[in-house]
């Protein structure tokens, strides 16, 4: 299976590139730095730079040709600005689901955030995050072409990661470590019975597989 991985650089997608690469699967990072590759090739990852900021849709499409899915886990960071809010949180991931229909490529996962709401109310930057969130979620709901599944963990931690989760429609708050998601969102790809559901996850006691199975209704 080919997976082209927005943010490829990020902390959940190189922890996801490594088990697809583990398990046979052709993992494929988007990059803003060519020096970002050397982590990618590491990972067992194919790098392509390209900025998710200034691309067009064909050019990202482009990069999607002959993927089998597609996941966004792009984010601006915690020391961004509410413009970069806007611009990678939103703007890059209704882009990237744009493309993803026009390459063709039916699944699609999204790395949301717990508590995304495009109607969420405040002024801080953690408030305009939550709204980017928010309505990138419902921009890839509106898309008929796309397969698509949204992942909202809670508080992402670097704690190792003891594959038990909780993952639930609503789940309530909690910490969850990075390589449990990532352990996740590679599950969530082999499962396409998990297509259409928004789910969260946080550190529970069921093991990521049976947990996916559950919400697949397996």
């Amino acid at each position: 299976m080919r997976v082209v991985i927005a943010g490829g650089h990020g902390r959940i997608a190189l922890r996801l590139e490594r088990l697809l690469a583990a398990g046979g699967h052709e993992p494929v990072g988007i990059i803003r730095r060519p020096e970002q590759e050397a982590d990618l090739r590491a990972a067992g990852a194919r790098a392509v730079v390209l900025d998710l900021e200034s691309a067009s849709v064909g050019e990202v499409a482009a990069a999607l040709e002959g993927a089998d899915a597609a996941v966004f886990a792009a984010g601006a960071g915690p020391g961004s600005g509410a413009d970069r809010k806007d611009t990678v949180d939103r703007a890059a991931a209704v882009l990237f689901a744009d493309a993803a229909e026009a390459a063709g490529v039916r699944r699609f996962l999204i790395v949301s955030s717990m508590g995304a709401d495009a109607r969420h109310q405040g002024d801080d930057v953690f408030d305009v995050y939550l709204r980017a969130k928010g309505a990138a979620d419902d921009a890839v709901r509106a898309h008929p072409g796309l397969d698509w599944t949204i992942l909202r963990p809670g508080m992402l931690t670097d704690d190792a990661g003891k594959g038990l989760v909780r993952l639930e429609a609503e789940t309530g708050r909690g910490p969850i470590p990075r390589d449990d998601v990532a352990a996740v969102l590679a599950e969530l790809l082999d499962t396409p019975a998990t297509a259409g559901l928004t789910l969260e996850v946080i550190e529970g006691s069921t093991p990521v597989s049976v947990a996916v199975r559950a919400v697949a209704g397996n």
